[in-house]
This record gives C-alpha cells, structure tokens and sequence, in this order.
C-alpha cells in the first residue's frame, strides 16, 4: 500500500461539527434500525453484513447491493465495484487537495482499479503549498456589486459603456472563473472507488466530477458544494437568472456509479448569505448538488443525506436531448434523506428512476431554504416529473409543515406525463401521489394547449399525450430489493443511518 500524509489537515472543524451524525440514545436502537436500513436497500436474497453491536463495517471489495447500479457490467466486472481489484501499489491514503489529484492518476494509470482513502476533510481551494485561496485570488480587483452595476435597466441589458471598470470586470469574471475551475475540479476516473476514512473525512468546496467514467463508488464523505464567487447573471433566462458554473458532484456520459452513505450540502454557505442582486434577492452561488447528465446510467444513491440546497438533482439536461438521454438515466434513490431541498429532488427527464424509502422534510419558514408550494404561488417541489420520464416512487414519506402546507409540495409535472407511486405518505398519511402528479400535469397541459391557441401555433408533442401511471417498467424486473411499510420505519430508518459516520471503513480490508 503507498501512503501520503500531509501535516495540513487543519480544514473547517465547523462544518463537520455541524454536520456530524445524531446518534441514537443505544447501542440496541442503533443496530436495529441499521439493520432495517440495509435490508430496505439489500437485494431480496441477501442484506449486507451488520454488526448487531454497533456500524455495520464496509469493505472496499463491495459492491453495489441493489438499485440500477447492480445492474448490468463494466469491463471490471459484474455491478459497480469501483476499485475494488486495486493491488497494494494503487491504493491511496490522502489529505489533501494535491494529494488527492496525483492519487486519481494512479501512477501514470488512472483508469486502472484503484482505493483512494480520503482522511480528515480536503478544501478544493487548497493551493500546493497550503494556502486556502479565495476571490481576489482567483481574481485580483474583481467586485461583483461593480459587476452588477454595469448591467443597465435594473439587469436587463450589460454595457461595457455603463461605468469605466466594465470591462475589466467582465474580463476579471471570466478569468477567475477559469481559475477556479482548474483549481477546485476533482474528476474521477474508471474503476475508482473513494472511500472516507474516518466520521469527519470529507471535502469542502471542491467539484467533483465523472466524466465519460464508469465504475465508480464514493462512500462515507461530507461534501460541502463549492461556492461560486463567479457566478454569471444571465438577463434572458426566463426573467433573468444566476447561473453558478460548479455542481458539488456531477457525472456526465458516465455509467455504474454508486453513491453510498455520503452528505451533500451548502454546509457553511446558505444561498440566504450571499450579497443581494438587483431584485434585493440572494445572489446564487451554487449549481446542482448531484446532478446526472449527458446519458449517465445505471447509478444507484442509498443512504445519503441532500440537504440545503437549491437546485439539488437534475438529471437529463434538455427536452431536447433525447439522442443522449433516451434510454438511459436509470437511476435509484434508496433510503436517502431530502431536508430543505428547494427543488429537483430529483428533477428526472427521460430516466427511468426508482424512489424508494426516501424521506423528504422541507418547511416553508425555513430561514435559509423555505420551500414554498405552487399551491402557495411558490415554485418548490420534491420530485420533478419532467419531459419522457418514467418514476417509479414507493414507499416514501413527505413531512412539510408550516401555515398551509399541502401536498402539492410533493411531485410536479415538467412536462411529464408518466408517474407511479406506491404506498407513500404525507405527513404520516396516506398520499395519492399519482393524482397530485396528474393534476400538475393537466394544469400545464391546459396551460401549454391555450397559448397555442392563442398563438396559431402547433400544441407541443408533450401536451397531446395523456397522464398515466403505467410508466412502462419495473424495477423488480431488473433487481432485486426490500422496503419498509410505514412512515415511522422510513423515518427512522433515513434519520438513525443514511450520510457519513454510521459505517465503519477499515484501511485496506
């Protein structure tokens, strides 16, 4: 085995003290609903071993137990194993940014099976020599309050003329932009499987990507989604819009990867924080959190936490795209945990997704990420049906609560007119999440059919289809898996063992 170490592990101890795991009040609690978690996202033959006294303990030659990344194969093998054939000379132990990055190259041979071991908790804005850079080192003078100032009719239009520093900040934008991408970017290649060492093992403000990957596995990590300080405003997206270049983990053209007991979140940086734009609105300085584009396929998210975010998983890029999307984006979400996720948990075009055992809290007097219903003339939703999708949802519980909270909160239709569910529920109730699906749906179609009318112009394919529950598929057809039958176990469950710290992970077993 090669080791690297760094003396310079001293990174934000704030952010995984808040984020650290709640922890039962007993041993005997904590095995329990451990083990009623791992069986709800075990095939139906078999469980991962847990260990009735405490954590269950990982290995780094696991696979993917069930959910559309157990399907199928790569050139490594059956499933998604990530590097779990690494011999000694590939596997890694890294604390730090440098560290991390010579360790995806894997000694001249990145796609070769390779174990990163990530100890303590890595800033992607980690210069070589220690230093964490911010904004004006990125981009030295660069000042966004200027950079807004030079868009005319209260941001509608940019002008170089507005001010004598135009330029230089459109130019300053773009280069610390740049900059920051080369620095904080992460990509990780075939056949890599990330593993955190340690409760606290983690990264901060790094963007982590699969690109044209396959057979990945990241596990037991805090990820706290990069900040933006580059972020661009763009005046034609709808009534003008901030779009954030980073997502905090992404795959695109990848396929077989498994996500497993991970946090993703804005930790430390709410959007409610940043400066306020021209609207008096925050600024928005983060992407997607786990976002899945470009004919990603066969992934599987189980037992993670997503939380305080906005935009949190998009996956499908385009209505458009359906020469990439088109039979692929198969993906499972299993037993995770959805808090205070504004929006696009998941958001699905095209795929073929199972949500099963999920639960799903948000609030509309949340001081950092209130989650508003369109029934409340908000924009928020859980579960975004959108163009061609086909959800097969099961057995998940929605909280929401505060004055009016309703169910509409819970699916939305983007243009999608296909979606099952199962035995989920509301507030510990029963909910007919298909006929709030539908209702969304022929809201939009309605809407989308009288201004083509008015228009003269042709109703869009979308809008001449049907709802329907008959999503055309099955996940018991591909895989196997189990799932708990009532709110308080999905609860329980979720809360007692999905994110970081609840497996054990043992170095080089």
């Amino acid at each position: 085995m090669t080791s690297t170490t760094s003396p310079n592990n001293r990174i934000h101890s704030r952010f995984l003290k808040r984020t650290s795991r709640r922890r039962p009040a007993t041993v005997a609690a904590v095995a329990s609903i451990a083990l009623a978690a791992t069986l709800a996202s075990a095939p139906a033959s078999s469980a991962d071993p847990v260990d009735l006294h405490g954590s269950p303990t990982v290995s780094i030659h696991d696979s993917a137990p069930t959910g559309w990344a157990s399907v199928g194969s790569t050139p490594a093998g059956p499933g998604t194993n990530g590097g779990s054939d690494a011999p000694p000379a590939n596997v890694h132990v890294v604390s730090t940014l440098a560290e991390l990055k010579t360790a995806t190259l894997n000694n001249g041979d990145p796609k070769a099976p390779k174990i990163i071991y990530i100890r303590g908790t890595i800033n992607g804005n980690e210069a070589p020599d220690g230093k964490i850079l911010g904004e004006q080192d990125y981009a030295p003078g660069y000042d966004i309050q200027k950079y807004m100032s030079c868009f005319l009719d209260n941001g509608k239009t940019w002008s170089d003329q507005a001010f004598p520093y135009c330029k230089q900040m459109r130019q300053l934008r773009q280069q610390g932009s740049n900059a920051m991408k080369r620095q904080i970017e992460v990509n990780l290649p075939s056949n890599t499987t990330l593993l955190g060492l340690d409760d606290d093992s983690g990264l901060v403000g790094a963007n982590i990507i699969m690109n044209v990957a396959s057979n990945v596995v990241i596990r037991n990590l805090s990820i706290e989604s990069p900040v933006d300080w580059f972020t661009t405003w763009s005046p034609d997206d709808g009534d003008g819009a901030w779009n954030a270049r980073f997502d905090c983990v992404s795959a695109v053209t990848s396929d077989h990867i498994w996500i497993d007991h991970v946090l993703v979140t804005d930790g430390r940086y709410p959007d409610s924080k940043a400066p306020k734009d021209f609207k008096n609105e925050p600024v928005i300085r983060h992407d997607g959190l786990l976002d899945l584009k470009d004919g990603t396929d066969f992934v599987t998210i189980s037992n993670s936490q997503l939380k305080d975010h906005d935009k949190t998983s998009l996956l499908g890029s385009g209505d458009e795209h359906v020469d990439k999307d088109g039979g692929k984006l198969r993906v499972s979400f299993i037993s995770n945990l959805f808090e205070n996720t504004q929006q696009r948990g998941p958001r699905v075009r095209f795929g073929q997704v199972h949500v099963l055992n999920n639960y799903f809290v948000g609030s509309s007097e949340d001081p950092d990420y209130p989650m508003i219903s369109e029934a409340q003339g908000g924009t928020s939703y859980f579960i975004g049906a959108g163009y061609d999708s086909r959800i097969f949802s099961e057995y998940n519980a929605f909280d929401y609560s505060g004055p009016n909270a309703d169910e509409s909160i819970t699916v939305t239709s983007y243009n999608g007119n296909m979606f099952s569910d199962t035995g989920s529920w509301f507030n510990g109730e029963p909910v007919n999440l298909e006929a709030v699906a539908q209702g969304s749906f022929e809201e939009r179609k309605a809407e989308a059919v009288a201004a083509a009318a008015e228009s003269g112009t042709e109703v869009p394919e979308w809008a001449q289809r049907d709802f329907t529950s008959d999503v055309g598929w099955s996940p018991s057809d591909n895989y196997g898996y189990r799932t708990l039958k009532s709110p308080d176990a999905v609860r329980n469950a979720v809360l007692h063992f999905s994110g970081p710290g609840v497996i054990k992970v043992q170095e080089g077993k």
